[in-house]
């Protein structure tokens, strides 16, 4: 959920925040191109975003867990345009951040932070990244954290492209999760799709050989795009589950298992009474 992308429900992969960088240009006007407050030199994106940010305002038990942790578990990241921006220099010490130096799981788009706190509390021995732009769906992560005493979650508030590209350093991510990003059904909407040959690259870019990048989708079209675009880097990727696509005979054919470290959330729970059958995709850095 690249902060659970889909703009109808603030738990899905790419919900939304303010000042709504989900309309943001294309494309720089010039390569020195300042607005809104960015710095002067500084070019706005080449693509589209994948979430389109709504409000902020927290309830009153979020703001008391906004309070209590996000200045110790919600990365401060240097910006350089929007504040989901990440500064091309800006580097994740995950010494300095963690602790220590574990293997690293990194969730875009945590929504609620249902799952990766799941899993942070299952095993300890692993460190986990989320990443959200949603500010009350961070919020209720911390919230989560706090109650199950984990340790080993921080939260990126930033653009998953750009944390991907810049903030983390090539082959130190063990898992990749995507799960439930926003679908962008119209067609003139789907260069807004987060999984695309170019954000497999960078995804390419931070997993480890041997490392796992784990996608989930409950719109069939879109687990179809998502399958093509992995099947189409082969070279930085091999299908843990490959196979014919299912047919009328053999529906499931083609798609990996549901993945058990996945915890049934309120999303997942929603999508499947409304008749959507969620699909899992699961890939090995070549």
């Amino acid at each position: 959920m690249e902060s659970s992308d889909r703009t109808p429900n603030p738990s899905d992969a790419d919900a939304a925040l303010p000042d709504s960088p989900g309309s943001a240009p294309e494309a720089s006007p010039s390569p020195t191109a300042s607005t809104g407050g960015a710095p002067a030199g500084v070019a706005f994106p080449r693509q589209p975003y994948s979430f389109v940010r709504r409000g902020d305002r927290l309830s009153p038990k979020r703001q008391k867990a906004w309070d209590e942790h996000a200045g110790e578990w919600v990365l401060d990241i240097p910006r350089v345009m929007t504040d989901t921006s990440v500064d091309p220099a800006y580097r994740l010490d995950r010494e300095a951040v963690f602790g220590r130096v574990a293997p690293l799981v990194v969730e875009v788009g945590s929504g609620l932070g249902e799952a990766i706190v799941s899993h942070a509390a299952a095993h300890p021995e692993l460190d986990h990244l989320a990443v959200e732009v949603y500010k009350p769906g961070v919020a209720d992560l911390l919230m989560k954290a706090a109650q199950a005493g984990v340790t080993n979650v921080r939260v990126a508030q930033a653009n998953a492209p750009e944390v991907l590209e810049h903030m983390l350093e090539p082959g130190s991510v063990h898992e990749l999760w995507v799960f439930f990003p926003d679908p962008w059904h119209k067609t003139r909407h789907h260069k807004r799709r987060l999984v695309s040959p170019g954000f497999a690259e960078l995804a390419a870019r931070v997993l480890e050989p041997g490392g796992l990048w784990r996608l989930a989708t409950d719109w069939q079209e879109y687990a179809v795009v998502m399958r093509e675009v992995l099947d189409g880097a082969d070279a930085d990727f091999e299908n843990v589950h490959p196979g014919p696509l299912a047919d009328d005979e053999h529906p499931d054919a083609g798609w990996a298992p549901r993945w058990e470290g996945r915890i049934l959330t309120s999303f997942e729970r929603k999508a499947t009474e409304a008749g959507r059958i969620p699909r899992d995709l699961t890939y090995r850095r070549r």
